[in-house]
């Protein structure tokens, strides 16, 4: 009886049940069995296949991001620099300080008004978004830019305050350094304090953040390691000259700008048109420092009506980057390059979202300056930028006392701000010690000088009038709040905050180890394997801990320090700007 058509096996002889030939079973069997084992193999070769495809792709999509595959730039420097296994290579590294996720969205929308863009239109730094870094310190939930920066430079966590030490107080070699060691070419680029915790984190190894002028000696090469950085760019000239010069900040009389040029060999210049002669790198003579202003360079929003006297951030990497890679042209190594958007984070401090949003879209032109540059190198480069904390617990939204949420915020209040709160009070003390004014004539000042010529703020209520009048140290907190209030900007604090920052990237092999949610030390790790330098690290470390010693500092240096905390986080607001004659060749 012939099997029912639905219990018919798949491979069944044709042959008619009907037509029995004892010879046809056989050759019937044989042909089944043949046909068998050619559909396995076949469907084998078919699941290897698929296997090897998804693998492939998958491999191309850790190494770029959705963002990413976008932009033409960052595809094509990925396709041309390939492998990072072995071969010349730069790295640049961008720090953001103090920028959190809402400054990005304060910045867009600010950006789409006052471009006349359209909503879906995006910073460079969104199409390049990478992650999320957590960046609480050794001691502290919330960290200070000193311990974020030792986490980038060494790789390891460390106490708020320490400049590449950890909280043995033992010292840690750093990224650069080791670069250095290895044949690379260094640099730093900043628009605040050359010695200021992030690029001190990377040069030198002291206790404290505060003290500057030790720090000053060792970014020049007179410290433990000699001179480890190639290029330093940015402004804290008054930490370089001998006590008793006008604009020195020194506790001592030497001089270190002398220093670094007699026995170090670098070539110095300290004004617009020294920077200027360095032809936006064309013209560099390695080791090259440059120092523009006393303390930090102006906010961008004040600072490109002064473009006559202090470079800005994208000219100064610009000019690093060339010069960095002139350097090493003949070399089979290449360069380590940290680029600082120092002055985010002190407006963060001061509150001024006006300050604040033209810090970050300087920012961004210089991430993508980067960005060109490795699109034109035939060196493989990557970029790696993130934040070392946020600043301000900034808000995008902001509700008065005693009234219900207005779901909305108003970037038109920060579009038409001219300056910065810390110029305008620059402005303010400057005026009141040239005609002491007081009382009446000096608020109708305060009103039409800075708040309406400056703020264009025509509404100024007499309690704020009375408040700047009456507290002129605190002006710089009062004008900024001006601007927040009517822009429904919120503030949480005039320090840090402990929110997750964001990781962006240029792509490319091996940035997959820092997508997605990481410690803050795994950036810093990523940096030194990136360019192989794990063993160059520990090295330097026991060097160092030879040379500086493993004991924690005396009681007398532990007054010192804490005297010098205690001063800082009093005047943590100011950073000194105003206060050191930031503006003095305007005022």
């Amino acid at each position: 009886m012939a099997p029912s058509p639905e219990r018919t096996p798949l491979l069944a002889s044709d042959q008619s049940p009907d037509r029995e030939n004892d010879n046809a079973a056989p050759r019937s069997r044989w042909r089944e069995l043949a046909l068998f084992t050619w559909a396995l193999l076949a469907t084998a070769a078919v699941i290897v296949l698929a296997v090897v495809i998804q693998h492939s792709n998958s491999t191309q999509h850790s190494s770029i991001s959705p963002a990413a595959v976008s932009d033409s730039s960052s595809v094509a420097g990925h396709k041309k620099h390939g492998s990072p296994s072995g071969g010349k290579r730069n790295l640049v590294f961008m720090v953001s300080d103090g920028m959190g996720p809402a400054s990005l969205s304060l910045t867009r929308s600010f950006r789409q008004l006052t471009q006349d863009l359209p909503i879906d239109d995006t910073l460079t730094l969104d199409r390049h978004f990478w992650g999320t870094s957590r960046t609480r310190s050794s001691n502290s939930l919330v960290t200070d830019s000193a311990a974020g920066a030792t986490a980038f430079s060494c790789g390891l966590k460390s106490y708020n305050g320490a400049i590449s030490m950890l909280p043995d107080h033992t010292p840690c070699g750093t990224v650069l350094e080791a670069a250095k060691r290895a044949g690379y070419h260094t640099g730093l680029v900043v628009t605040t304090d050359i010695t200021d915790a992030t690029p001190a984190c990377f040069a030198a190894h002291v206790f404290h953040r505060m003290q500057g002028d030790e720090i000053a000696l060792h970014e020049i090469g007179h410290g433990p390691l000699g001179r480890v950085v190639d290029l330093m760019l940015g402004g804290g000239r008054c930490h370089f000259l001998p006590r008793g010069t006008p604009g020195s900040c020194r506790q001592d009389d030497i001089d270190v700008t002398k220093l670094a040029q007699e026995e170090y060999g670098w070539n110095y210049v300290s004004d617009r048109a020294g920077f200027d002669s360095l032809g936006l790198g064309k013209n560099v003579s390695l080791p090259q420092l440059g120092l523009f202003a006393t303390t930090d360079v102006p906010f961008e929003i004040d600072r490109r009506n002064m473009a006559d006297v202090y470079p800005s951030l994208s000219e100064m990497a610009a000019t690093a980057l060339a010069a960095l890679d002139e350097a090493t042209k003949d070399s089979d190594k290449g360069f380590f390059l940290m680029i600082e958007g120092s002055r985010i984070d002190h407006a963060g401090h001061i509150n001024d979202p006006a300050a604040q949003v033209r810090e970050v879209l300087e920012y961004d032109k210089t991430f993508k300056s980067v960005l060109d540059f490795i699109e034109k190198s035939d060196t493989e480069t990557v970029l790696v930028a993130t934040s070392d904390h946020e600043t301000g617990g900034l808000s995008t939204a902001w509700q008065a006392p005693s009234e219900l949420p207005v779901y909305n915020w108003h970037p038109t209040v920060l579009a038409r701000a001219n300056a910065s709160s810390e110029f305008l009070t620059a402005l303010l003390l400057k005026h009141i010690a040239e005609t002491g004014d007081k009382e009446e004539s000096l608020l109708r000042w305060i009103n039409d000088e800075l708040v309406v010529k400056h703020l264009n703020i025509k509404d100024a209520s007499e309690v704020e009038l009375n408040s700047i009048a009456s507290n002129p140290a605190l002006a710089i907190q009062l004008f900024a709040r001006m601007v927040s209030v009517r822009a429904r900007v919120g503030w949480s604090t005039h320090g840090h905050s402990a929110v997750d920052v964001n990781i962006y990237s240029s792509g490319g092999p091996g940035t997959e180890k820092i997508r997605g949610n990481v410690e803050n030390t795994d950036v810093g790790k990523f940096l030194r394997g990136w360019l192989d330098l794990d063993s160059e690290v520990e090295t330097i470390t026991k060097e160092l801990v030879k040379k500086l010693g493993d004991k924690a500092p005396s009681q007398k240096q532990m007054e010192k320090i804490e005297k010098a905390s205690t001063a800082f986080e009093d005047d943590g607001v100011a950073h000194g700007g105003f206060e050191s004659g930031l503006y003095g060749h305007v005022l």
